[in-house]
């Protein structure tokens, strides 16, 4: 349930992780943090992918979030590391099962978070990155809102934007096409989200996406044990 996976978040590390993401062991006694649920959202083709790659290499603290999806694999793609190519029958058995944080349809494929793999991720301590669309955004807020920080994706322009799917060279132009009739209301969602990144240049990009990334982990809510460490530290004078 929803209730069930907030309350797995709030225990994800024995020790206090700093900014740069690794474990570390506090002087004064463990200091756990909760775990983020990192999304990065934006119209096909304007980079969170990207940015979500870079993210993982550059953080040793993040794990990637592997959807599921129904929709043919392409010759560039590894099952299970870009995505987990499923038939459509075992994605509504998933479904039925909720086997999944979050679930939508796009362009004619099921696109699905399964759950097991978030909550093992975050048991272990990771901060986990997901790469999915707003209406996922959506439904993974109401599964653990104060855990989740969502990221908006900008293309610098819908010229750009068109540029970099036709030279990706993934889809037919009839498919571009609709990517692009579809950018225009995907992009009217920017607003429920609590950071934008305008994808000019990757480098840029990456570089704000780890400094909201590293930002958030600092949050004083997101810490448990707090006040006794600071009361401890505070005893130290009496």
């Amino acid at each position: 349930s929803s209730t069930n996976f907030a309350s797995r978040c709030k225990t994800l590390n024995e020790s206090m992780k700093e900014s740069d993401g690794r474990g570390r062991n506090n002087a004064f006694g463990p200091v756990a943090r909760r775990g983020i649920l990192f999304v990065l959202s934006s119209p096909s083709g304007a980079g969170k992918t990207s940015i979500a790659r870079r993210l993982l290499e550059l953080d040793p603290g993040t794990r990637m979030s592997v959807s599921a999806t129904t929709r043919p694999k392409r010759r560039d793609e590894l099952d299970g590391r870009d995505y987990h190519f499923v038939s459509q029958a075992k994605f509504d058995q998933m479904v039925e099962q909720s086997g999944f944080l979050e679930h939508a349809e796009v362009f004619g494929h099921s696109y699905g978070t399964p759950r097991d793999q978030v909550e093992e991720m975050l048991a272990a301590g990771h901060d986990v990155i997901f790469d999915i669309d707003w209406q996922g955004a959506q439904q993974l807020a109401q599964a653990a809102a104060f855990d989740v920080v969502r990221v908006f994706v900008l293309p610098p322009s819908l010229h750009e934007l068109e540029s970099r799917l036709q030279r990706r060279a993934q889809d037919s132009a009839e498919v571009v096409a609709a990517r692009m009739a579809k950018a225009v209301d995907e992009m009217s969602h920017y607003g429920e989200y609590d950071h934008v990144v305008i994808n000019r240049a990757l480098d840029d990009s990456v570089a704000a996406a780890r400094a909201i990334l590293k930002a958030e982990r600092t949050r004083r809510e997101r810490y448990i044990g707090l006040d006794a460490f600071v009361h401890a530290l505070t005893e130290e004078r009496v």
